[in-house]
């Protein structure tokens, strides 16, 4: 066992002292100093709490604002989001609710006390900070209520921080999985969510074992047992002299020398192939056991290359996106509450004066206060799937869809009025604008002159429509036939 020599008194490092403790068995809570030390040392701790989180962020949100200039307002959002470093604070405030079982984020405005409210008309104009928050810091604030006849039954509220009470508005709090009635948490100081490592702590002091073995392994692995004949039953001086000569020269063979043995001399390495099969066996149930204590896909901890990447679709992939949608949805609340924040930052009167100077048709006349609002009804942010088709399948995708909306146009506008003909084509515009594969520069229309539009002459209405299977069949049945015949159909 390595140890650590401090001022003379030998003792073991603080990972040993907690997972090679015989007071760790099955069932045992960690508490919140083993909860850190597993984190900060355990080689397992860390990938059970950063992986999911690094790959759910891997892909960045698709921020879409279909009132006004998309472009120009998502600018605005993105680089405010960046400035703020809101993806790094998400995953900290994260990360130390799957160590500890819970944590919060709080924002912070200077010149304000913490119990005030924040008033987000004027956030743009504060300098601001935000502190992620672990349960030793707001402990006593989030025990959350254990009566069933309370409305704030095993719900958290505000937090206070070393005796300051923060305003509601001004934290956002997660907990790692939900509380369970009269369930204490020690690592978490609460009836509130659990650590990643409660079920797992057993497998965990399990898998130190395996690498104080192979260390031992490794150490052993390059023993070179040597089988020496004696000259007699009396060995001399002289003779282990010669011994000793033999065993040095072995020692220092290298390649390209030659090393000359007796004929009844031989040299072998330590037999440790026995090992490979209990052994190998034990350590990857062991992280099995670990994957399966914190419902996680056991190939996140293996380090296993998956055969086939995440765009083939394999079982492994599948499972693996399945696990991240779900991450994804426990991330939301943080991701909601930083998009408030930011909205307000980003889309400040500033921004909102340059806008008006640049569409004065649009916004000249309009208040803040409105355009504001509108924006942000029609904001959102929507998670892209990690099991990525080629494009080649998406356009294949976006063409029927294309179809279907032209379909659609053709069947139903020549039978409404025009209020509502104005207001589907409108909404065909806007599905059309969402498309970028197929259409990367947008369509803009003007509905108000669209509605008081009346056509110079009588426009034939359309009939009923081909079935784009029977026109795409009619198509290749064209480009079948003989050039010479289609050069005469076209004389004709």
């Amino acid at each position: 066992m390595a140890t650590v020599e401090i001022n003379g008194p030998v003792v073991g490092t603080a990972l040993q002292e907690l997972l090679c403790s015989d007071d760790i068995v099955q069932g045992s809570a960690p508490s919140y100093q083993i909860c850190k030390t597993i984190y900060s040392y355990h080689p397992i701790g860390s990938k059970l709490v950063d992986a999911p989180i690094e790959l759910a962020q891997s892909q960045a949100r698709r921020i879409s604002v279909a009132k006004g200039p998309e472009d120009r307002i998502r600018d605005a959002f993105l680089k405010e989001w960046e400035a703020l470093g809101a993806d790094k604070l998400i995953a900290n405030t994260k990360r130390l609710s799957r160590i500890y079982g819970i944590a919060s984020v709080a924002l912070l405005t200077d010149g304000e006390a913490p119990s005030q409210p924040v008033n987000y008309q004027q956030l743009f104009e504060k300098t601001i900070a935000f502190n992620v928050l672990d349960p030793l810091n707001t402990s006593g604030s989030l025990v959350l209520n254990q009566d069933p006849n309370s409305m704030d039954f095993q719900k958290h509220a505000a937090i206070s921080v070393s005796g300051k009470p923060y305003h509601r508005n001004r934290s956002c709090t997660v907990m790692n999985e939900e509380p369970l009635y009269i369930e204490f948490t020690s690592s978490a100081f609460g009836f509130v969510g659990r650590s990643v490592y409660q079920r797992t702590l057993l497998p965990l002091k399990s898998f130190i074992a395996t690498m104080i073995t192979d260390d031992m392994v490794s150490k052993k692995a390059g023993l070179l047992m040597a089988f020496i004949k004696q000259a007699g039953a009396i060995v001399d001086g002289l003779m282990a002299m010669a011994t000793g000569i033999k065993r040095s020269l072995l020692k220092y063979a290298v390649v390209d020398n030659v090393l000359s043995l007796g004929v009844d001399d031989r040299v072998e390495s330590l037999n440790l192939q026995n090992l490979d099969g209990a052994f190998g066996n034990s350590r990857k149930n062991i992280l099995k056991n670990i994957a399966t204590g914190a419902g996680m896909p056991a190939v996140l901890i293996e380090n296993e290359t998956l055969t086939e990447g995440f765009g083939e679709g394999t079982e492994d992939a599948k499972t693996i996106a399945r696990f991240v949608d779900r991450f994804r949805a426990e991330m939301n609340p943080l991701y909601a509450w930083f998009d408030l924040i930011v909205q307000h930052r980003a889309w400040n009167p500033n921004f909102f004066k340059a806008m008006q100077r640049e569409f004065p048709e649009e916004y000249g006349s309009r208040e803040f206060n409105e355009v504001f609002f509108e924006w942000k009804e029609s904001f959102t942010a929507i998670w892209p799937n990690l099991l990525e088709e080629p494009d080649s399948e998406k356009i294949k995708v976006e063409d029927v869809k294309f179809k279907a909306l032209i379909a659609f146009l053709e069947v139903v506008v020549p039978m409404v009025d025009p209020e509502n003909k104005t207001a589907m084509i409108q909404w065909a515009v806007d599905n059309m604008n969402v498309n970028k594969l197929l259409f990367p520069t947008p369509l803009e229309i003007d509905p108000e002159a669209l509605l008081e539009w009346v056509p110079p002459t009588a426009v034939e209405e359309p009939g009923e429509p081909k079935p784009f299977a029977a026109q795409d069949a009619y198509s290749e049945a064209v480009k079948r036939l003989p050039v010479r015949k289609a050069i005469g159909r076209r004389a004709a």
